[in-house]
């Protein structure tokens, strides 16, 4: 077992995590017009949808790496590619975060962690992310691969609802950052783009 490539894994996913995005931002706009405990409903939501997509990965991918390597290294290099076409969109978008909390309706706690599972669930492009992002993290030789992505998944869960959860306490000091600072917004741009050009480089040069 590589401790190396996990260690590599969350410290990725943290640093996705961080950055900002539709879920984390969702999370954060929720926390602010209705309360911490319902940015955590919310978060709840989310990371709960993640089982799905890496079961979807887990017997799907396993699957294609019993079959063929070189199927298994096109799909690593699919994965690269999608993340570097992510980092140059955000080079493409404006640095702006908008937190606008106004029109926002008050649901409640099950309705939110509804809409959270619902949302994460039926968005087909966590489902690609996952199949980009995974990959390149098996950690064992020895392990079946549907156990190794199933750990990767629970990791992958651990470290964003902690990350989330964080976002929703901290959602009213985090609120007056972004406003106040303006050039936080740039900084949070390019360590997407940063991450995303990372974990795809990664990707290219990790062993299959």
């Amino acid at each position: 077992m590589n401790y190396e490539i996990l260690s590599a894994f969350i410290l990725a996913t943290s640093a996705l995590a961080i950055s900002p995005g539709p879920d984390n931002i969702y999370v954060l706009t929720q926390s602010i017009a209705n309360g911490t405990k319902y940015g955590l409903s919310t978060t709840a939501g989310l990371i709960t949808g993640c089982i799905v997509h890496t079961t979807l990965l887990a017997f799907g991918v396993s699957a294609l790496i019993k079959e063929n390597d070189q199927i298994f290294f096109i799909i690593k290099l699919f994965g690269a590619i999608y993340l570097f076409f992510l980092a140059f969109r955000v080079y493409r978008t404006k640095a702006h975060i908008t937190l606008d909390n106004t029109e926002i309706p008050k649901k409640s706690l099950s309705k939110l962690f509804r809409q959270g599972f619902t949302m994460n669930v039926l968005n087909p492009k966590v489902t690609i992310f996952f199949l980009a992002f995974f990959p390149g993290f098996l950690f064992s030789k020895d392990l079946n691969t549907v156990i190794q992505f199933y750990v990767l998944g629970l990791l992958f869960m651990i470290v964003t609802f902690l990350i989330f959860s964080s976002i929703a306490l901290l959602s009213g000091a985090i609120a007056i950052q972004i406003k106040k600072h303006s050039g936080i917004e740039l900084f949070l741009k390019w360590l997407q783009i940063i991450v995303f050009s990372g974990i795809g480089i990664f990707l290219l040069f990790s062993d299959n």
